[in-house]
Order: structure tokens, then sequence, then C-alpha cells
């Protein structure tokens, strides 16, 4: 069995915790908490016959402002940063924040994830998609589960590479 740290980053309350508690229990709470520090998580999953368990590491703090303890960052297999759909504040710089992170963490693959697509009509999803025009970006809502595993799943094929 193979074990990859993936590290969860982005900016406060995008729903980065939400997340994961939709990927790994299937629940979604609606009361807000601020991560405090860092908090992990496992699952295994299967990903071509290979038994991967994730260790899911929910880190408090913004790239951006460097708050993330780098420490935390060290030894990453894998990235899902997350936007929320709903707020540009927390993807117009997506360009210059993914590049700080490729500054620690070089080769690990990057999964970016849009969040809360259920707060959006369609035609504002859709705006929003010809805006940031990458096919790399998967949008999902951890409040009704959409796309919540492909993120996770597809950043895994991704470490396996």
């Amino acid at each position: 069995m193979l074990s990859k740290k993936i590290i969860l980053l982005g900016h406060f309350g995008v729903g980065k915790t939400s997340l994961i508690k939709r990927f790994i229990h299937q629940i979604f709470d609606e009361k807000y908490q601020t991560t405090i520090g860092v908090k992990v998580d496992k699952k295994v999953v299967d990903i071509h016959g290979v038994d991967l368990t994730m260790l899911i590491w929910d880190i408090a703090g913004e790239v951006k402002n460097e708050r993330v303890h780098y420490s935390y960052m060290l030894g990453a297999h894998g990235i899902l940063y997350v936007f929320d759909v709903t707020r540009p504040s927390t993807y117009e710089n997506l360009t210059n924040e993914i590049s700080q992170i490729r500054q620690t963490l070089p080769i690990a693959p990057i999964q970016v994830v849009g969040n809360k697509t259920d707060l959006l009509t369609e035609n504002s999803l859709d705006s929003i998609k010809s805006h940031l025009s990458s096919s790399h970006i998967i949008y999902s809502s951890a409040k009704e589960g959409v796309s919540v595993e492909n993120a996770f799943y597809d950043l895994g094929k991704a470490m396996l590479k």
C-alpha cells in the first residue's frame, strides 16, 4: 500500500474542511468553523488497482499572506488548491498563488478546485469558467457532493504518474 500526503490550500472560508468532510465522511456541516493549525485525516482509495492511502492535511492560513506554515507543506505529494466561486478575491490572483506554492513544491501535482457551485446560477458559473479559462479546474459543491470525489481522485491519479 502506498501513502501520499495531500495538503489543501486556499483562502479562509472557501470550503477546504467541507470538501474533506464530504470526501471522507460523506457529510456536510452548515456551521463554519475556522481551522486552527492543521488537522490530518486519511482515506484509502483504489486508483487503477493501486491501494492509495491519502493523508489529507487541512491547513489553516493563506498562501498569499504567507501564513501557511512552511513545515506543513514540506513532503506533500499533492495539493488541492481551493477557491470560492462566489468570492472573486479568492481566485483573482490564482496564477500568482499557484506560483508561490510552486516555489516550495516544484513538482507536486496541483488540482485547482472552484467550490460552492451550488450558490451560483449556471450562467454565473459559465462566466467564471470563461474568465479563468482553464480546463484543469474542477468545479465542486461540498454541500451537494458534486465533483468532490473527482477532485481527490484526479489528484490521486496525478500523484501516481
